[in-house]
């Protein structure tokens, strides 16, 4: 079985593949504090105790782990972990890791590696040209052309960034749950934030996505990832696809490209 973990800035995801399907899932709060024990322990307690599937002993047959991130102190805790707790060497996904993906980029290097990670599981899993969405502490845009190749994207800030940048600066608003589709117009206070996060971000996405294709072609396909992208997908139906597991689908394929290495 394959851990593959994507390191967030907010969240750190994991997943349990078993040959192609994911078995086990886990979602963790992004703590540089927290030390390799603690992150370990965690871990696993989680993936033992909540997997999707009925394989409950999941979390002891782990053979390989594959892991993205984008916080580099944490790179080298979770290298600790796979070590400690599973005695394994992860692959990190990085400069000098097979992709098989063109990157059509100033400096590759500077790409992150979520967004890598996101395209290489696109070119893989849905048609050419593409536009990516991800929905975490930022909104990520990325470009796949036609030949399947990385061509660059936009960089947006995430929901939850944006309204808590709001709410400490106005003193009379405070965090809302994002819910929608909700009307233009908000009625309320609450309704009005609403309408501002799950609309507003709409509209940005609307507008990328004309703007992208006007580069890429109108028949550029569209999928959604992250956070709360089934929320906002559905409000909008320029999402084609939306993908929750996007990014640990990514893993999987690069773990596979990079087996023999």
């Amino acid at each position: 079985m394959l851990l593959a973990i994507d390191i967030g800035n907010t969240n750190i995801v994991c997943g349990v593949f078993k040959r192609e399907k994911i078995t086990a899932k886990a979602r963790i709060a992004t703590d540089n504090r927290k030390t390799a024990d603690e992150y370990g322990s965690l871990l696993t307690n989680i993936l033992t105790l909540k997997p999707e599937t009925d394989d409950t002993d999941a979390i002891h047959h782990i053979t390989g782990i594959v892991l993205s991130s984008v916080v580099p102190s944490l790179t080298a805790t979770f290298r600790s972990v796979s070590e400690m707790y599973f005695g394994l060497e992860p692959l990190v996904i990085g400069p000098g890791i097979k992709t098989e993906l063109p990157i059509k980029f100033d400096d590759p290097r500077k790409v992150g590696a979520d967004r890598i990670v996101n395209a290489v599981a696109g070119t893989h899993l849905y048609p050419s040209p593409q536009i990516i969405l991800d929905f975490g502490t930022a909104l990520t845009f990325c470009a796949i052309g036609r030949e399947k190749e990385y061509l660059g994207g936009a960089i947006f800030p995430g929901i939850d960034t944006s309204y808590s940048a709001l709410t400490r600066g106005a003193a009379l608003l405070s965090m809302i749950e994002f819910k929608g589709p909700v009307p233009a117009i908000g009625r309320s206070t609450e309704e009005s934030l609403q309408s501002g996060a799950i609309n507003g971000y709409v509209s940005v996405i609307e507008g990328m996505v004309r703007r992208f294709r006007e580069v890429l072609g109108d028949d550029a396909t569209v999928i959604g990832t992250g956070g709360i992208i089934e929320t906002i997908a559905r409000a909008t139906d320029v999402i084609q696809h939306v993908d929750p597991d996007l990014t640990l689908k990514g893993l999987k394929i690069l773990h596979n490209i990079n087996r023999d290495r």
